[in-house]
């Protein structure tokens, strides 16, 4: 058998980096300017969905934070 053991270290380890690449893919997407055109209630929801996507971002964060620890205790 060829396929490496599965370990709660290793599924940790991966499941970091693709947080990793989630919370980059949110940064970038709250970066993005509000478009100019936009107005009243599109405007409004255009913020909306930005502070949105930075509260997730920001948990996200968070729980990955507390993966790393468990990573490190582990």
């Amino acid at each position: 058998m060829s396929a490496t053991k599965f370990t709660t270290i290793s599924a940790a380890q991966r499941l970091m980096k693709s947080m990793e690449v989630a919370i980059n893919n949110m940064i970038d997407e709250v970066k993005r300017p509000v478009d100019p055109e936009a107005g009243g209630s599109a405007r409004k929801a255009e913020l909306q969905s930005i502070k949105q996507t930075a509260v997730d971002c920001k948990e996200l964060l968070v729980e990955r934070q507390r993966l790393e620890q468990m990573v490190k205790d582990l």
